[in-house]
C-alpha cells in the first residue's frame, strides 16, 4: 500500500524545515526540494544549459554554477525566473519521484514529508496526500529572514513577487500549522495532525514516538 505523503507549504522563513524536522521524528521521510534544486544545477547537461542561456557570468572560479550570481539574474525577472525553472523542475520532479520510491520500499518508513517552497506552483501538490500550510505573520518572517539570511524586507517581497500569493497557498492547503513562536508548540500540532490524518500507515500512538 502507498504511503501517505504530507505536503509542506507556506511564506519564505516560515520555519518549513523546522516543522519537517518533526514530522520526520515520527516517522516520516523527508524529501527537501531545495538540496534537490542545488542538486540539478551540478548535473552537467543542465549546468549547460544554464550557460548557454546566461553566459559564463552565471559560472564561478572553478566552474560551477554561482547560485548566488545565477539568482541576481532570475529574480529580477519572472520571465528569467519561468526559464530556470524549465530547465530545473522537471529534474526535481524526478528525483522526488524516485525518493517516494524509496521510502515506499522501507518498512521502517511511515510517511513522506515533502517540503517544496514552489510545490503548488510547479505542481508537485498531486504527489500528496495532505497538504500542512506553516502559517507566520510577516514581520516575524521578515525579522528571521534578516537574523538568519541578512535579507532585507524589500528582498523578501522580489523572492515571494514569483510565487503564488500566500492566501492562495492557504486555501489549497487541509490544514494549518501556526509556527509564530518559539517552536515549543509545534509537536503537539504535528501529533494532532497525524492522528486526524490517521490511516493504515499513520495508525498510532505519536506521542510514543517523540524523542
Amino acid at each position: 500500500m502507498p504511503k501517505p505523503v504530507i505536503g509542506l507549504v507556506g511564506g519564505i522563513g516560515s520555519g518549513k524545515s523546522f516543522v519537517a524536522a518533526d514530522f520526520v521524528r515520527h516517522g516520516g521521510y523527508l524529501i527537501a526540494a531545495d538540496p534537490l534544486g542545488h542538486e540539478a544545477l551540478r548535473q552537467p547537461h543542465l549546468r549547460d544549459r544554464v550557460v548557454q542561456r546566461w553566459g559564463k557570468k552565471t559560472l564561478d572560479a572553478s566552474g560551477k554554477i554561482d547560485r548566488r550570481a545565477l539568482g541576481r539574474i532570475v529574480f529580477a525577472n519572472p520571465m528569467e525566473l519561468r526559464a530556470l525553472e524549465a530547465i530545473t523542475y522537471p529534474y526535481i520532479e524526478e528525483r522526488v519521484a524516485q525518493e517516494i520510491a524509496k521510502a515506499e520500499s522501507d518498512p521502517a518508513i511511515r510517511f513522506v514529508v515533502l517540503d517544496a517552497a514552489v510545490m503548488l506552483e510547479a505542481g508537485w501538490a498531486d504527489r500528496c496526500d495532505h497538504i500542512a500550510y506553516i502559517d507566520v505573520p510577516r514581520e516575524i518572517r521578515v525579522e528571521r529572514l534578516m537574523k538568519h539570511r541578512g535579507w532585507t524586507e524589500a528582498e523578501l517581497a522580489r523572492r515571494e513577487a514569483n510565487q503564488m500569493p500566500l492566501d492562495e497557498k492557504r486555501r489549497h492547503a487541509d490544514a494549518i500549522i501556526d509556527n509564530r513562536g518559539d517552536g515549543s508548540d509545534i509537536g503537539p500540532q504535528v501529533e494532532r495532525l497525524l492522528k486526524q490524518w490517521k490511516g493504515p500507515a499513520l495508525a498510532g500512538e505519536w506521542s510514543s514516538c517523540s524523542p
